[in-house]
């Protein structure tokens, strides 16, 4: 969940990635269709035609013209691009997915979904099971938490396609001049604010998002994965936003306010921006944030702390792993599909390891397969991202259900409260009986 307003291709030259903003909405009015986004070459080749609806993706190259090499090169297949919104204005792609994929008149072959959609679209019956197609061990070329997003019920109903997660940013100057290392957990990243403070070298020690809105569960996915736990079991049934791990991680987020005092409650009422601004303008020891911030703080236009920054996971609890909460867009084949076999065939081109590189030279979005932090043509196209591998690798999904969006709303209600009133224990277990009735309906 980035900021899409922000130019890719900027981000690109000097190294990170953007993504969309989540939200959601309540209207089903449809809405106008994309544009074609190019002429239809398989009319009078006699291939196969491969329909590709995919969201707007910021950049100087269309769509059309990114899949031209897998036209030019298939003598049986030729992809027409039909195009959404872009990402910024997911409630709109989401209704418009929704009315296509549901109509199940073979219109969609292939389609990209925001990372939080294919378990709704899966148990609807509208995305291919591609399980026989691409086993576990090319499932393995992906990040874990990504090839976990698009698993529902033991399929795989999805490929990885580009992600961003969490990561902490910090003053890596700061923290050199005090002699103070990376804190890899929160009780480290607590104690070093704290004494940054203190000594007054630094306004604010840890900034983070916790207004009521859709940034707010990513940042409780992030804590709460920190701790070992999970807001819903693997079966997508089981609640457990109110065991001991996320009592532990709601807690800390409640301290950092209070007890500790490392953090503003401004941040009550801040999205990405409002948290950005501060650490960009010298003001903050710590951030949690996207991968965008990257470009933003090497920018001295906009930034007081140019080559100043350093990125790394998310810290963590004892006992715990970092964990951080993913975003991007995935890929889909439609069960309606007409064209199946071509529809598949273009997913293994969209995320081989070619066609990653020069979709994240061309639209500045981090590749999904592991190998390609370990090509120096990532590196070439951008330091930035190649350092990010570590922190992807602990990539970890929001809630995988098809009541995302009842699921999300509940949270981001609750712990709203409980960040407010300190009443942890009482509003999580108000929360998961509210979430027990959504997931079992």
């Amino acid at each position: 969940m980035g900021k899409d307003a922000l130019s890719r291709r900027g981000f690109i030259k000097l190294g990170g990635g953007a993504l969309g903003a989540l939200v959601f909405g309540s209207s089903l009015a449809a809405c106008g269709q994309g544009s074609a986004g190019g002429s239809n070459p398989a009319a009078s080749s006699g291939r196969k035609v491969i329909n590709f609806v995919t969201a707007k993706f910021e950049s100087t190259t269309s769509m059309q013209d990114f899949v031209k090499p897998f036209n030019d090169s298939s003598s049986s297949y030729q992809v027409v691009v039909r195009e959404l919104p872009p990402p910024s204005q997911s409630t709109e792609v989401h209704q418009q997915l929704v009315q296509q994929l549901g109509a199940a008149s073979g219109d969609i072959d292939v389609f990209t979904q925001d990372v939080i959609w294919p378990a709704e679209f899966a148990s609807a019956g509208w995305a291919m099971d591609l399980s026989s197609e691409f086993p576990q061990g090319e499932r393995d070329k992906f990040f874990p938490g990504l090839v976990q997003s698009v698993t529902w019920q033991d399929k795989l109903v999805g490929l990885p396609f580009y992600l961003d997660a969490g990561q902490l940013y910090y003053r890596k100057d700061v923290l050199k001049d005090k002699g103070m290392k990376v804190p890899t957990t929160w009780q480290e990243l607590a104690t070093s604010a704290k004494a940054l403070q203190g000594s007054g070298d630094i306004k604010n020690g840890f900034l983070w998002q916790g207004k009521q809105a859709e940034v707010l569960v990513c940042n409780v996915v992030s804590f709460v994965g920190g701790a070992g736990g999970a807001i819903l079991g693997p079966d997508g049934k089981t609640v457990m936003i109110a065991d001991q791990p996320a009592q532990t991680a709601i807690q800390f987020m409640y301290d950092t306010m209070n007890s500790l005092n490392i953090t503003p409650k401004d941040v009550l009422s801040w999205d990405e921006e409002p948290s950005r601004k501060p650490f960009t303008a010298g003001n903050a020891a710590f951030l949690r944030q996207w991968s965008y911030v990257w470009k933003v703080s090497q920018d001295a236009s906009q930034s007081q702390v140019v080559d100043k920054v350093g990125v790394a996971p998310l810290p963590h609890f004892p006992g715990g792993k970092s964990a951080a909460c993913l975003g991007g867009y995935q890929l889909g084949v439609s069960e309606s599909s007409k064209n199946k076999d071509g529809a598949v065939e273009f997913l293994r081109w969209m995320t081989s390891l070619d066609t990653q590189i020069r979709y994240a030279e061309l639209f500045g979005s981090n590749p999904a397969l592991r190998s390609a932090y370990a090509d120096p043509r990532l590196a070439k196209v951008s330091p930035a991202m190649v350092q990010l591998k570590d922190v992807f690798e602990g990539g970890t999904p929001r809630p995988i259900t098809p009541k995302y969006p009842q699921v999300s709303l509940a949270i981001q209600s609750a712990v709203s409260k409980a960040l407010t009133t300190g009443d942890v224990a009482g509003n999580l277990a108000k929360v998961k009986s509210e979430i027990e009735k959504i997931v079992s309906t």
